[in-house]
């Protein structure tokens, strides 16, 4: 039997099982999730626990069941079997700690709304139903922006931004919402380099600041320097915990079938006023 104890949670094990656990101080757990589409499995009883304050990065090759396991785990879809909790209760009981990133491609960028008009969207508990601003609101909408480096662009049409820019609202819209956890799905698909090195900044101060943070993530070359945990997926788990104990040459090789992606991929020349800590070695295309 193995047996750690990590911010509270009690993850002792016996033959790759749970023998007891404690979930109150866990973000996220999901147990025995199975999850269908048209009657034909898509993940097979998946078991995740997110340990507060930590950035666990999704990890599996097309098709693995990636996005869908984010899905279930907000209960988009529901799931086939197995349960869904957030800090040890039901997840509709803490909906309002979690915020969400969608795919950019999900989205309908012509539809005429404004970027403030967007970031607000994250205060909608506080706006209610009768959806009335306050300078207040506009202030805290504004701040989200400054964050990410978009204050400046409060009044344009969401749809005249660049694909990068888009990103940065969105993730502006879920810091507006103060959540304790945040789940994107491939926030640097399709993105600038300055983009990438803008949300990774923010997403770092995030967790710093003790919040969770669970990303679907491609480009395996930048997994140990943004990410202090894996989720390795191939419709099943294959890995999950420290980054530098399971992104292994044994665990992806199982993770993308038998063939091992290239995870030692060339640095590119960048601009001397990046960090180095900023600096995104060049993966392939998202």
């Amino acid at each position: 039997m193995q047996r750690s104890e990590t911010h509270g949670l009690d993850l002792a094990t016996s033959a790759g099982q749970p023998v007891t656990e404690d979930l109150s101080a866990a973000p996220l757990a999901l147990r025995g999730l199975t999850v269908s589409y048209g009657g034909e499995p898509v993940i097979f009883s998946v078991d995740m626990t997110l340990i507060p304050g930590t950035m666990t990065a999704i990890i599996g090759p097309n098709g693995a069941g990636k996005s869908t396991l984010l899905k279930a785990a907000l209960g988009v879809i529901k799931p086939l079997a197995g349960r869904v909790t957030a800090w040890g209760a039901p997840l509709e009981a803490a909906r309002h700690r979690i915020a969400y990133v969608p795919q950019r491609a999900s989205i309908d960028w012509d539809f005429p709304t404004t970027v403030m008009d967007v970031v607000l969207m994250g205060l909608w508990r506080e706006l209610g139903l009768l959806r009335r601003t306050r300078k207040t609101h506009r202030d805290a909408a504004l701040a989200c922006l400054a964050r990410v480096g978009m204050d400046g662009f409060a009044d344009r049409q969401i749809g005249q931004l660049s694909g990068g820019q888009q990103q940065r609202v969105f993730l502006a819209r879920a810091l507006a919402q103060k959540a304790d956890l945040y789940m994107l799905d491939e926030p640097f698909a399709g993105v600038d380099a300055a983009t990438e090195s803008a949300i990774i900044s923010v997403l770092h101060a995030l967790r710093d600041e003790g919040r969770t943070v669970l990303s679907v993530h491609h480009d395996l070359a930048t997994v140990p320097r943004y990410f202090d945990r894996v989720f390795l997926i191939n419709r099943r788990r294959v890995a999950e915990g420290p980054t530098d104990t399971n992104f292994t040459e044994k665990a992806l090789t199982a993770t993308y079938g038998g063939r091992l992606p290239d995870t030692r991929l060339p640095e590119p020349r960048l601009p001397d006023e990046r960090r180095p800590d900023e600096r995104r070695p060049q993966g392939r295309p998202a």
